[in-house]
């Protein structure tokens, strides 16, 4: 009866440990699940932030080098306006180098930025050239000339012919050319070819020699300013009428935006009758035309 009695007081005892020895392996259990679980979580916050960075990576990478690419390199202008026919159609877009004049007040296209004074990689541009810029008159819209005169240049119409410094421009006939009214119709007018006193040259408009714009006074251009006029001669308000007149006036060089570089497509607005009628009036020849 002892050994039995013994016998059962053992296995109870090695039952009571076998217990606690369980217990404290579910307990263990417990806390490694609570910190794989608290582990996991954390994981799944870890994945979750990193996707979230990679998604607004991809969305800010291509907006910042589509800002980047207005603001440094070059950005696209629509011309609504016959002002610069020949050389510029109303219609055409036309792409303009950011970095040709430098980075002024109006460099970035989306923002406000009248507080800078003067321009970075400042440049001054040659006569000839075509410029976009803002009016001190109307800085609020974008406008495409061709540089005529510089600081210190002395400009003057006399009987429809340009002089600068003195120096009558040689103006040669070739042909005629239609140019187009802000109603679409086409109407056909002489053409010239002015020489620059660099000997650059350029096409021009010109019917009429006795316009109220073709005798002048003799302007003399300030300091850091430019004097603009557009190739149409018979259709263009430039700095020919002063600001104080509800002209542009002299342009100064911190208005400048950049210089036009070549048209990227144009398309003849005024003749389609609707945006289905785009294509038909796409004007194929003048995709990708360097603007001289």
């Amino acid at each position: 009866m002892r050994v039995i009695q013994t016998a059962r007081e053992g296995t109870g005892m090695a039952s009571k440990d076998f217990m606690a020895r369980v217990q404290r392996w579910q307990r263990r259990a417990r806390i490694g699940l609570r910190l794989l679980g608290r582990k996991a979580l954390a994981g799944d916050w870890r994945n979750r932030a990193g996707t979230a960075r990679r998604r607004l990576w991809e969305f800010l990478l291509p907006v910042g080098l589509a800002l980047a690419s207005t603001t440094a390199i070059a950005q696209p202008f629509y011309v609504p306006s016959g002002s610069m026919e020949p050389t510029i159609a109303i219609g055409d877009e036309i792409v303009v180098s950011k970095y040709s004049y430098g980075y002024g007040k109006y460099a970035f296209p989306y923002l406000d930025m009248n507080f800078v004074q003067g321009r970075l990689f400042a440049a001054t541009p040659q006569r000839g050239d075509i410029a976009v810029f803002r009016p001190p008159s109307e800085p609020h819209i974008n406008l495409v000339k061709r540089v005529i005169g510089l600081p210190g240049d002395h400009i003057q119409m006399r009987n429809g012919r340009l002089s600068i410094n003195g120096h009558e421009l040689v103006l040669s006939r070739a042909g005629t050319g239609m140019v187009e009214g802000p109603d679409g119709v086409y109407t056909e007018v002489p053409r010239y070819i002015e020489t620059m006193p660099d000997g650059r040259k350029h096409p021009i408009f010109k019917w009429q020699w006795d316009g109220p714009l073709d005798n002048t006074v003799a302007f003399v251009v300030p300091a850091g300013h430019l004097f603009m006029m557009g190739d149409d001669r018979d259709n263009s308000f430039d700095s020919r009428v002063p600001s104080e007149r509800g002209g542009i006036g002299f342009i100064p060089l911190d208005a400048l935006i950049g210089r036009a570089r070549f048209v990227l497509g144009s398309i003849d607005y005024l003749n389609a009758s609707s945006i289905l009628g785009w294509p038909a009036e796409m004007r194929a020849a003048r995709f990708f035309k360097p603007l001289m």
